[in-house]
């Protein structure tokens, strides 16, 4: 499979290829297209969002509708201070400006005066072209002042709409390129971006340097700022090399926007470091919101390495950390799993004078809860409440996310009930934790409830929620739904970004689609997206699913190299890919590196060698991680729990897998439905075999869904000990489930009686398999031929073999051949 494998990552220019998704490409706007009539004409565009069956049958059986909007509307985006944005020396006073004539000064008080009639705008304007009232004429100059002046102040009053209209009205004017000063045409661009409107701003700017208006480094970096804040960083990198190549020299200000969107677009640090350096060599200085930026773009990659030493580099030039440096910090921390190292800077912050607010206290809990560290993170929301903060929707959206991933569903949904009875309204991230707490565990009717109480809450789906979606889907092996909800999601007017691509890219291999799923990479990289942590990540685990461990070696050297760097979940796929591709010296190895602290042992790593041991079956090697798990202070989650389970009940260490479950409930977890399939399993092969059945009433009492596996391994366990009666019964059952069966259900059937000497009943399932569509394997006719033997019957089994094709159609000359040898070798 290796061999078919291309990945873009390892070949620096792949084929070009057609889009497979044609409207992942941003359309930037036609240089040879004309400019709106009116900047100040609002256009709006909306798209009826058809439903898909897929969701018509899973989440909206009412057939609600809705309808987000392609790139994110600005009530999406959260209220905050940009960083890199210029001080306004008018910002909390009084509009004033000394370069406004008298007339001019006038004329901006009548536009903002309560009475003002829009129609009488020209009207008011044309003034400025008379001669004044102190007997001067107009000149380019004074009504350039006077222009720029009024349409910063309508600005600045909120009056964006009219201030659109008074440039418009100068546009149409033969003289406006000798009026409209380059600070006005920012200003412009500015409120554009801040509309919504990106490509308009960049149409204008085009249209202005056609008619031979000066274009300045402020109306770029307006324009950089405008596409940035409408999400559209791919845009915003290219004007910035744009105006690099026409040799229009950046301002601080411009840089410290482009490495804001650097952050957001997870940019490789390497590119970042090389951004900072020109910057420096061009003889501008990082100021603390350079500082504060670069640590914000630390939080994408767990950087935390690199956000410390941009911390202590901002304190060497001179500058004091202030609370958006020390929040970010925390945030970086937070996110790379460092609950320690976030204690510390929340000292050495109260040691400098500021005191912990809401941000800080949710980094701090964030960094807690990913760690697996619940009661921590519970105990610092204590501490806030003490201090007089009041936990708000993040809060309680992180404790709910960290129980959630621990398998602690009962502690999730106390969160969000003591939420709702604390007055906190859930937005759509807590939605969006809701339905993939219930979509992981199978349970796609809660998951539909919480679906439909996002439109009741007045909340919109977002793009994370269909990310979750699709990962809930392919998590479940449903390949189908992935697609639906795909195309569903493109027809709601989502774009697809990086973390779409990731989550497809995910979904596709958990399916067993992995050429599927790199063929989404490519399509990613044609697009434009650039990887980052994240995607080489979900490369490696498509690559770890197929245990294709030479390639994810070449994408990890590739990481080392500089691409970006490897975290803990790089080398958890790197551990998969090992144990799926049998390379257990590989594995251990590895593991052996964490042990000793080579790469340093995080909760994560070593739940997964007790996962990857587990499933390899190494009773000793799963205990020592398991023991290392608990040495190191980190709490197991249910995953690590369920594979404690599953090696001891494989193994039937009774006892053993008992102390686990008892563990479980006193500890709080939810058993998950993997749990109780190892459970029927370890019955299954006992003298308690009825014990299996027993489990499976107990799921489906609990409102669980049983799956192929819970009723496979309740048919072994009857038919391994002679019940075919109740294992038909299970058998009937399951297809009332919906649940259709598989070679290995009828396998089982056949193995069953074809021991009893029942070959009639045995053939007849054989027959039963084929006519309802599932083609049997080479273990369905090799336990027939073998039991032929067993038993000494070898005319039976000679005719068996002969007469095949009247039985199977489809069988091959080749199996037919195959079954002729072995039974010749079972009787000599």
């Amino acid at each position: 499979m290796a061999d078919k494998v291309a990945l873009p990552l390892l070949l620096p220019n792949p084929p070009p290829s057609k889009p497979l998704f044609p409207v992942f490409h941003h359309q930037p706007a036609s240089h040879s297209s004309p400019p709106p009539p009116s900047l100040s004409s609002s256009s709006s565009s909306s798209s009826s969002s058809h439903i898909s069956p897929i969701l018509q049958d899973l989440l909206l059986p009412h057939k609600d509708s809705y309808s987000p909007q392609p790139h994110l509307p600005k009530s999406t985006f959260k209220s905050r201070s940009r960083i890199g944005r210029s001080r306004d020396p008018n910002r909390g006073k009084p509009w004033s400006h000394h370069r406004l004539s008298t007339q001019g000064q006038r004329i901006h008080d009548s536009l903002l005066h309560p009475e003002f009639d829009a129609s009488s705008l020209n009207e008011i304007l044309l003034q400025l072209f008379e001669t004044s009232p102190e007997g001067l004429n107009f000149t380019s100059e004074s009504v350039s002042l006077d222009i720029s002046a009024i349409i910063k102040g309508l600005v600045f009053n909120k009056k964006n709409e009219l201030a659109l209209r008074v440039f418009d009205f100068v546009r149409n004017r033969e003289d406006f390129a000798s009026i409209l000063s380059s600070s006005v045409i920012a200003v412009i661009i500015s409120v554009l971006g801040k509309e919504g409107r990106a490509s308009s701003a960049s149409s204008l700017l085009h249209e202005l340097r056609n008619d031979g208006v000066n274009i300045d480094i402020y109306a770029y970096t307006s324009l950089i700022t405008a596409y940035a804040n409408n999400g559209r960083y791919r845009e915003a990198v290219m004007v910035f090399k744009k105006l690099e190549e026409e040799g229009c020299r950046p301002t601080l200000i411009t840089y410290n926007v482009i490495l804001n969107v650097y952050g957001k677009m997870g940019m490789p640090w390497s590119k970042i470091a090389a951004l900072v350096d020109s910057m420096k060599s061009s003889g501008i200085a990082p100021d603390s919101y350079t500082y504060n930026t670069l640590i914000s773009s630390c939080r994408r990659g767990s950087l935390y390495e690199e956000a410390a030493e941009v911390f202590e580099e901002m304190k060497a030039a001179g500058f004091s950390p202030d609370k958006v440096t020390y929040n970010a910090l925390l945030d970086v921390y937070g996110k790379s799993r460092r609950p320690k190292e976030a204690m510390e800077v929340l000292k050495e912050m109260e040691a400098g004078g500021f005191a912990p607010s809401i941000v800080t206290y949710n980094s701090l809990i964030s960094a807690y809860a990913r760690g697996g560290l619940l009661d921590e993170a519970m105990e610092l929301k204590t501490q806030m409440v003490e201090k007089g903060i009041k936990p708000d929707v993040f809060t309680y959206t992180t404790l709910l996310s960290g129980f959630e991933k621990t398998g602690k569903d009962d502690y999730a949904m106390r969160v969000f009930e003591e939420m709702r009875a604390a007055g906190c309204q859930a937005n759509i991230c807590t939605f969006n934790a809701l339905i993939k707490m219930h979509g992981n565990r199978g349970n796609f009717e809660e998951m539909m409830k919480v679906f439909k109480e996002i439109k009741r809450c007045e909340c919109v789906p977002d793009i994370v929620t269909w990310n979750t979606l699709l990962a809930v889907f392919g998590q479940n092996g449903m390949d189908s739904e992935v697609s639906g909800v795909f195309r569903e999601m493109k027809r709601a007017g989502f774009v697809p970004e990086r973390d779409t691509f990731n989550t497809l890219m995910s979904a596709y291999s958990r399916c067993g689609s992995f050429d599927q799923a790199m063929t989404i990479y490519r399509r990613m990289l044609d697009a434009g997206v650039t990887p980052d942590l994240s995607t080489y990540n979900a490369v490696l685990a498509a690559l770890a699913r197929g245990g294709l461990w030479e390639q994810a070696e070449k994408v990890l050297a590739e990481m080392k190299g500089g691409r970006c760097k490897p975290n803990d979940l790089t080398y958890c796929s790197l551990l998969h890919a090992y144990a799926n591709g049998k390379e257990i010296e590989r594995m251990s190895a590895l593991a052996e590196e964490i042990y000793s602290g080579d790469i340093e042992p995080q909760a994560v790593l070593l739940k997964t060698l007790v996962l990857v041991y587990s499933k390899s079956d190494l009773l000793t090697e799963t205990e020592r991680a398991f023991l290392e798990l608990r040495k190191q202070g980190y709490s197991p989650d249910i995953t690590t729990l369920n594979a404690m389970v599953s090696i001891y009940g494989r193994r039937r260490m009774v006892s053993k897998t008992n102390e686990i479950l008892n563990f479980i409930n006193d500890s709080g977890f939810t058993p998950s439905l993997t749990t109780y399939n190892s459970l029927m399993y370890m019955y299954s092969r006992t003298e308690h075999f009825e014990k299996s059945e027993e489990v499976l009433r107990e799921i489906i009492g609990k409102g669980m869904k049983p799956d192929i596996i819970s009723f496979n391994t309740v048919i072994f366990a009857y038919c391994r000990n002679g019940r075919m009666k109740e294992a038909s019964r299970i058998f009937a059952e399951m297809k009332d489930f919906g649940i259709v069966p598989d070679v290995i259900t009828y396998n089982t059937f056949i193995s069953c009686y074809a021991a009893d000497s029942m070959f009639v009943d045995a053939i007849d399932v054989v027959r039963y398999m084929i006519k309802n569509g599932c083609r049997p394997n080479q273990n369905t006719y090799n336990s027939l031929v073998d039991w032929f033997c067993k038993l000494n019957r070898r005319d039976e089994a000679s005719s068996f073999v002969s007469n095949l094709r009247n039985l199977d159609p489809h069988i091959t000359k080749e199996e037919e051949c195959r079954l002729q040898e072995r039974l010749s070798k079972k009787w000599s």
